[in-house]
């Protein structure tokens, strides 16, 4: 079983705590009583979402011996004005840069992350559309 444990702080500011021992910061907008200290939560759930199918892409990628130098993940969420807000739509962008890099590989890599191995997607798909997509940058 995966743990945390988040704290109040003070404000609208909370530090939540894994377990396995690192922590993050949280805060709300000051519009909403918060100091920008930190991270929304919202926002968590897409740099988790970004993370979670970025190691899986490295990792297949690796496998499949590619020259990799740097990979970049945008991750976009949409949300109604309505309460509770919930993301309804997610647009995630793999921008994988390396050198002669297989579109093959890489078209493979992402599908199996967002098919198979990526937890996190596979946890918010039930409540938000997600879409994927991914572009190859050359490098030297």
């Amino acid at each position: 079983m995966i743990k945390a444990k988040v704290k109040w702080t003070g404000g609208m500011q909370f530090i939540g705590q894994s377990g396995t021992g690192h922590a993050i910061v949280m805060d709300a907008h000051p519009d909403f009583g918060g100091e920008n200290t930190g991270m929304r939560p919202m926002e968590l759930l897409l740099v988790g979402l970004g993370g979670c199918s970025g190691m899986d892409i490295v990792s297949i990628l690796n496998k499949k011996k590619q020259d990799v130098r740097g990979i970049e993940i945008t991750v976009q969420g949409k949300q109604p004005e309505d309460y509770p807000k919930r993301f309804t739509e997610i647009e995630i962008e793999f921008v994988i840069k390396g050198k002669n890099i297989s579109e093959q590989a890489v078209k493979r890599a992402v599908q199996l992350s967002m098919e198979k191995y990526c937890s996190v997607k596979a946890t918010l798909e039930h409540s938000a559309k997600i879409i994927h997509s991914y572009k190859i940058v050359e490098v030297d």
